[in-house]
């Protein structure tokens, strides 16, 4: 297919306020790290009133360990499956594979087992998270139906003390609700403002508690990390980081990790492999002028023992793409537009001698299986302060999305424009209206790993597939005025022609695994927030409904699996004191009003398997956590950190796992994972 009109279209758009060479500026000196990090986004507009951004001072005053802990507080934002491997992202009801997930520009992407997460990130490494809910800007990435979220690591020179060329720090923490954590951090100036930083993180979890003071099999697990990071000013406007990251895990789980291990249940062994590189570069020009290029390779592997069936079977994804990106200001406008490019790879296989696993194959003379993915994307996105109390943002955005099933001799491609705009006036000082709308555009991606082989003449894509394309509206309005703010937006997303998989096993020509579009889903929601903050002391709230529906009817995890999930409502209640820079408490109440009366298998009663419709509950849960850090000698060469999660032992299962469907014969395995009761976290670090 040919792509020439779409980038015709986007390059016409930009050429009218590209400045002209003569008009470029002398070099300025680079920015420092932190500056430069919020520099590489420029002012959202599409959305901004949601979106959410977590510092470094939050990651460790809450001795974040996992997504569940990282994501605990942001409204829009729900972690669910309560082993770490396990847990998956919703935001606005939305599962993360529907998002558009960055470390450092990297994206995150493809599913190597429907029953653990995508996303597995170490807060240890992290400078800041930033949480983009809802389809936004041109620049959100390949595929950002639901959003996207951006992980930064951290930087070697920015973390040296003043005056100081070296510098390291060790960690070491302690979990009641069960293990262990250590870390080290080596950093320091190799010349000028370029650094080097290498890191190593071992955790050691047993079996946790639920708040019944059960044990969840199943939940042990030892993860090990390793982080290299070389980067800083080169001089001249240009600027450089390269990273490498090795992640670990293993660990005896069920065959589904996210579902509860009942008794006399086998636990089987696994192995998680995440390997990643990244490069990114930056130039600026001149105050006006800068370009921007990010380039990865990511492989995943996951291998488990399924001894009681046919052994070993491993799957691995590999990822590697580039973003190209140029950035203008001029005349009050803020232009970035830019080129990318992203192929994946994914494959499974049957790891043990072919005597074992042939009666379980569907074709004994074919044990391996793969499908190759390749997206490009062209945008552009302007940011316009129109006058000094109004910002207009428009951009426009071209995929093409193509498919290849190597294994099966099929695939499929599609491509199309997505188009946004937005605007923020401020109505009177402190008082700003916010409004936008944005589209999004998706097609079909490579599919879940542990999926991929096919019945013998059967089809895993439908033939008449089209591509997903989502319109997201957003409305608000935000008020701050000395310590006070609050805010208010209603939101309504609804992507068309959903792309699923839904449960088959009938005659041909579809295969168990069948993508086809099932309908339109829509999401709508509310979220109220509002804090003050005086001196010392701080308070805010939030307050958070939406309801997720396909064709009309609410979703849930276990049957929208790789779609969605319906959470209750949620609020939240935080409250802080800071008294002096060395000493700070915090205190949380987090609340899921129960969500009642679910109705499901309605896809079961379509293909015959059950007569009618059943119904569950997702009970409603209240959980207070408490924070503390003290530094005793007033520096941060030696802190003490102290949190109390789930403090009065809550049994729950998070609205973002699976619903509990025990009560329906035939299905009394499906349910949730209860979350870890009662935990006390402690943490010692250690700044040389």
């Amino acid at each position: 297919m040919s792509c020439s009109k779409p980038v015709a279209i986007l390059l016409a758009g930009v050429a009218s306020i590209l400045p002209s060479p003569a008009s470029a500026q002398p070099s300025e000196p680079a920015a420092s790290e932190a500056d430069a990090a919020e520099d590489s986004e420029a002012i959202v507009v599409v959305g901004a009133l949601t979106d959410v951004a977590i510092g470094r001072e939050e990651i460790e005053l809450i001795q974040a360990n996992d997504l569940a802990d990282l994501f605990r507080q942001v409204p829009s934002v729900t972690v669910g499956g309560g082993v770490g491997l396990a847990q998956k992202i919703y935001v606005r009801g939305i599962e993360d594979s529907l998002l558009n997930v960055t470390i450092d520009g990297a994206p995150q992407h493809g599913t190597l087992f429907h029953h653990i997460g995508r996303v597995q990130i170490e807060p240890e490494l992290l400078e800041s998270v930033e949480v983009q809910a809802g389809a936004g800007e041109a620049t959100s990435g390949f595929g950002a139906i639901g959003g996207a979220i951006r992980f930064r690591t951290r930087d070697p020179v920015s973390m040296l003390r003043e005056g100081r060329d070296i510098g390291a720090i060790a960690r070491a923490g302690w979990f009641s609700n069960d293990g262990y954590k250590l870390s080290g951090t080596v950093y320091g100036r190799l010349w000028g403002d370029v650094g080097l930083l290498g890191s190593f993180v071992h955790v050691d979890r047993e079996d946790y508690e639920d708040g019944d003071g059960n044990l969840q099999r199943g939940t042990a697990a030892r993860q090990q990390l390793g982080f290299l990071r070389f980067g800083g000013d080169l001089g001249g406007g240009h600027r450089l980081a390269l990273s490498y990251e090795h992640r670990d895990e293993e660990g005896a789980f069920g065959q589904r990790p996210n579902w509860p291990v009942l008794a006399g249940d086998e636990l089987f062994p696994v192995d998680g492999k995440r390997q990643s590189v990244t490069a990114n570069w930056r130039y600026a020009a001149s105050s006006s002028i800068g370009v921007e290029a990010t380039g990865y390779w990511t492989r995943s592997e996951f291998i488990q023992d399924r001894f009681d069936r046919w052994g070993l079977y491993g799957a691995d994804i590999e990822t590697y793409g580039f973003d190209l990106r140029a950035r203008v200001r001029r005349a009050g406008h803020d232009v970035t537009f830019g080129v990318e490019h992203r192929r994946d790879r994914v494959a499974s296989e049957y790891l043990d001698d072919p005597a074992r696993w042939a009666d379980w194959a569907w074709d004994p003379a074919v044990g391996r299986f793969a499908e190759r993915g390749s997206l490009l994307g062209l945008y552009v996105q302007d940011r316009w302060q129109a006058l000094d109390n109004l910002l207009i943002s428009f951009g426009a955005r071209y995929d093409s999305y193509d498919l290849d099933q190597i294994t099966y001799d099929d695939g499929t491609d599609s491509d199309g424009v997505s188009v946004n705009a937005g605007a923020s006036f401020e109505v009177l000082p402190g008082l700003s209206l916010n409004a936008g709308y944005a589209e999004a555009f998706r097609g079909k991606e490579i599919g879940d790993a542990f999926t991929l082989e096919h019945r013998p003449g059967r089809l895993s894509l439908s033939p008449t597939l089209r591509p997903e394309r989502v319109g997201n509206i957003e409305g608000g309005a935000e008020y701050r005025r000395g310590g006070f703010r609050a805010s208010a937006v209603y939101y309504r997303m609804e992507i068309e022609d959903v792309i699923l998989d839904q449960l088959y096993s009938g005659p041909p020509p579809q295969s168990s695994t069948y993508y086809e579009n099932v309908g339109d889903f829509v999401a709508e929601g509310i979220e109220l927030r509002a804090g003050y903050r005086s001196r010392a002391l701080s308070i805010e709230g939030y307050f958070n409904h939406y309801d997720s529906r396909l064709n009309g009817r609410r979703i849930e995890g276990y049957e929208h699996i790789a779609l969605g999930n319906s959470m209750g409502d949620n609020w939240a209640i935080i409250a802080g004191y800071d008294p002096t820079p060395a000493l700070g408490f915090r205190a949380t109440l987090t609340r899921y009003e129960a969500l009642n009366d679910l109705e499901v298998l309605y896809r079961d009663v379509e293909l015959g398997y059950v007569p009618e419709t059943e119904f569950i509950d997702k009970p409603g849960y209240t959980v207070v956590d408490l924070f503390a850090r003290w530094q005793p000698f007033a520096t941060d060469l030696f802190e003490l950190q102290a949190a109390v999660y789930n403090l009065f032992d809550e049994r729950y299962v998070a609205h973002a796992s699976v619903g509990d469907y025990s009560a329906i014969p035939d299905y009394e395995l499906v349910r949730g994972l209860p979350e870890p009761g009662r935990n006390v976290r402690l943490t010692a670090s250690f700044r040389f």
